[in-house]
């Protein structure tokens, strides 16, 4: 309260010497005056001094010259003396009023500042005075509540004084209470002893000793349970852990079983394999049936088909694509057809070495190709010419320890799945196609009874047949030999196909992206391109009757013309 007081009267005291300040000022200038004017008195006087001196030159020149120059100068020097009074005068004049004014304007300066220091002065007095009484009326509340305070204080300080008064009353009790309740418990205590004949220590054991005994029969119970819920669970555990070990090693199979990988020189390639627009990559996969994933993978492109025969010509074509240079349509075609040609001869050396590895000399070069070709075909994950050649051993090497045929049961063993080299392009099972193609090449009754006894359709033929049909199962039963999870998508695969290939104009038809899509490739003299509408419309109908699978399959329909001409 006392600082802004204070800060009023400096201000009031700066204002006040601010108006002296310029009454001094004011006296300055009027002093400045007084100085002009006596400036203007001693140059008059000077003048007149030097006019006297002239004309007492001019009056003895004049008196020297001729008496009536005296009166002229007299004259004139009267008029140069009226002159000098009157320019004295008016510089007397001006100076007196140009003090006059200043004064005037000073005192007019000073009595405004005085006025506004004034003004401005009680204005912030007032305002000191109005924040004064504010913080005096903020006192007085404050004074008030601080107060009722303390009055509250007052009257808690007399509450508790009264609760630690019945504090200490009921403190007082309680161990008044609490030593009658010990001594009691020290009579009730001999009393046990007297009636029971154990002192204290003797009781602790024997209630220890309980303590245990009920603890290990517990024991023994809970240990009892959970043994059995062990038992009861063991086994459905043991299936869990064997069900998701082969569902693991299954999906990784299935990979492996249905993908292979070219590796390139140079990754400048995958843009010519691509081709402009992606026209060489769609003669590929129209050509060979196989999908071609060209990603980030440096130096590779991956070939995908649940059909290893399919993949293997789709390998070769492109390495020797690569190696000739020539990437188009018309090139990929031909390339294509001569892997095929090769192809044939391959699987034929194929089905010869596994015959000569057992001895088979005299087989048909058709069933020998056949034979070839089941190293391209898997049943089960297992692949079926190595299926064929260890059902051989197995079967020829039994026969000869029970002093049976072991020719007749080598031969049918390799014999008995040549079927599924052509269930593909055919009806039927592989078992009817098998029979028929081995009766049209001239193999033996023996061998045949065998080969259609080896899946129990019929009543057992021979022991031959039989030692045939246990070498089949020792072969497909072993550990690790099959997987139902591959050969199940492989027939979706194959079903898929088969839906496309039974309609009317369909040429070819390849499932690709693991069954999520199926392209068909129609002969235009039959289809028109409206009418391949409609059919990919009834393939895709048909296929949802048929078949069940997850998400949904792409049905693309393919139809070209082509115009050969040759040039002689």
């Amino acid at each position: 309260m006392g600082s802004p007081g204070l800060a009023a009267l400096l201000l009031l005291a700066a204002s006040t010497a601010g108006s002296a300040l310029i009454l001094w000022l004011a006296l300055r200038r009027r002093h400045a005056a007084q100085a002009v004017v006596t400036a203007a008195q001693a140059d008059a006087a000077l003048l007149l001094s030097k006019t006297r001196t002239d004309a007492d030159s001019l009056r003895s020149r004049a008196e020297r010259d001729a008496d009536t120059l005296r009166k002229d100068a007299a004259r004139d020097a009267d008029l140069l003396r009226k002159e000098a009074a009157r320019e004295a005068d008016s510089v007397r004049r001006e100076a007196a009023r140009d003090a006059d004014s200043v004064r005037k304007e000073a005192e007019i300066a000073a009595r405004e500042k005085a006025h506004s220091v004034t003004t401005e002065a009680d204005g912030h007095a007032r305002a000191l005075q109005a924040e004064l009484r504010t913080l005096e009326q903020g006192l007085a509340d404050k004074t008030r509540a601080l107060a009722d305070r303390i009055a509250q204080c007052d009257h808690l300080e007399q509450d508790l004084r009264g609760r630690e008064k019945r504090l200490t009353a009921q403190e007082s009790g309680t161990a008044a209470a609490l030593g009658r309740a010990e001594q009691l418990v020290v009579d009730r205590q001999r009393e046990l002893q007297r009636v029971a004949g154990l002192t204290a220590d003797e009781a602790r054991d024997l209630l220890l000793k309980q303590m245990e005994t009920e603890a290990r029969r517990d024991a023994a119970n809970l240990i009892k349970r959970l043994e059995t819920e062990a038992r009861e669970t063991a086994g459905r555990r043991a299936q869990e852990i064997v069900t998701d070990a082969i569902q693991r090693s299954a999906a990784e199979h299935a990979i492996e079983a249905t993908v292979s990988v070219v590796d390139l020189p140079s990754d400048d390639l995958k843009g010519r394999i691509i081709g402009r627009e992606g026209r060489n990559i769609r003669a590929l996969e129209t050509a060979t049936g196989v999908e071609l994933i060209v990603d980030d993978t440096p130096g590779a492109i991956i070939l995908s088909s649940f059909d290893p025969y399919r993949r293997e010509v789709a390998r070769q074509s492109i390495e020797r694509l690569i190696a000739d240079g020539r990437i188009h349509p018309a090139r990929i075609e031909e390339i294509v057809e001569k892997v095929k040609v090769d192809m044939d001869e391959t699987v034929r050396r194929e089905g010869e070495a596994a015959a000569f590895e057992l001895g088979l000399f005299d087989l048909h070069p058709e069933v020998l190709r056949l034979m070839g070709r089941l190293k391209f075909r898997s049943s089960y994950g297992q692949n079926v010419l190595n299926h064929s050649k260890e059902v051989a051993f197995l079967a020829g090497i039994m026969a000869r320890e029970l002093g049976l045929n072991g020719h007749v049961a080598t031969r049918a063993a390799f014999l008995h799945d040549i079927g599924k080299a052509i269930d593909r392009d055919l009806q039927g099972t592989h078992l009817e196609l098998g029979l028929d193609f081995l009766k049209k090449h001239g193999e033996s009754e023996p061998v045949l009874m065998a080969v259609a006894a080896h899946h129990m359709d019929i009543d057992w033929p021979s022991l031959e047949a039989m030692i045939v049909q246990a070498a089949d199962a020792i072969s497909a039963a072993r550990p690790g030999a099959r997987r139902d999870i591959l050969e199940s998508y492989v027939k979706r695969l194959e079903k898929l196909e088969g839906i496309a290939d039974s309609f009317e104009g369909v040429s070819k038809s390849f499932a690709l992206q693991a069954g999520r899509e199926i392209r068909i490739v129609v002969e235009s003299e039959k289809i028109s391109d409206e009418a391949t509408v409609w059919l990919s419309k009834d393939i895709a109908k048909r296929i949802e009757n048929e078949l069940q699978y997850p998400g949904q399959i792409k049905v693309t329909v393919i139809r070209e013309t082509r115009a050969i001409e040759f040039a002689r």
